[in-house]
């Protein structure tokens, strides 16, 4: 179980997507997987479903990353990237209606995959969640056999609204690990297994 939010990698340039993957495992992310074309892509999605992917507009298979997102969009609602070293106006009109959270114009670094990624989730899920109701720990502890304490709660909140491990200790002057920790037995009291499903089931125990 990871408390770190885990993202889809789909590019087909296998040097790019190694690059992707080493910047992420340097900082507060986990990659799910690396998927070199669409099929690949709709397995990981179906099976091992990640917290927000960074899709290559452009791939080498029957379909390209807009089809990859249209499948996010209708199946499992993440947020997700367009990463494209063409930035044409007809490639980004046509890359507009399946709404992504952000862009990445190749060729990019480390500083700027990452501000653009936390941006990216912290906005969807700030969306995503202004049609919900607020958390509220009575609500959800009357739900759960073990219920959150204060310090979790706050933790999982911060978690619910995309926030990151390090963005969070920075917020309530805990140490990381000490986050990590608080976020373990968060998942093992609401029964989540990764950031996303946290997510979903707050809003099923808000909603009951």
């Amino acid at each position: 179980m990871s408390n770190k939010l885990k993202i889809l990698i789909v590019e087909d340039e296998p040097v790019i997507a190694e690059n992707i993957s080493i910047y992420l495992d340097n900082n507060d992310f986990e990659v799910s997987a690396i998927a070199y074309d669409s099929d690949e892509a709709f397995l990981q999605l179906k099976n091992n479903t990640p917290d927000a992917a960074i899709l290559d507009i452009n791939l080498e298979s029957d379909k390209d990353g807009i089809d990859v997102a249209a499948y996010i969009n209708k199946e499992i609602q993440i947020p997700f990237l367009f990463l494209t070293s063409y930035s044409n106006k007809n490639t980004l009109d046509k890359a507009k209606q399946v709404k992504p959270s952000g862009y990445i114009v190749k060729p990019f670094n480390e500083k700027t995959l990452l501000a653009s990624l936390e941006i990216a989730i912290s906005n969807f899920a700030s969306e995503k969640n202004s049609a919900q109701p607020g958390l509220n720990i009575e609500k959800i502890n009357r739900h759960l056999l073990s219920p959150l304490t204060d310090r979790e709660f706050e933790v999982a909140h911060l978690a619910y609204n995309g926030i990151t491990n390090s963005q969070i200790a920075e917020q309530t002057f805990i140490s990381l690990n000490t986050i990590k920790t608080h976020l373990k037995s968060i998942y093992l009291k609401t029964d989540a297994n990764t950031r996303y499903g946290l997510i979903v089931r707050l809003r099923q125990l808000m909603a009951k």
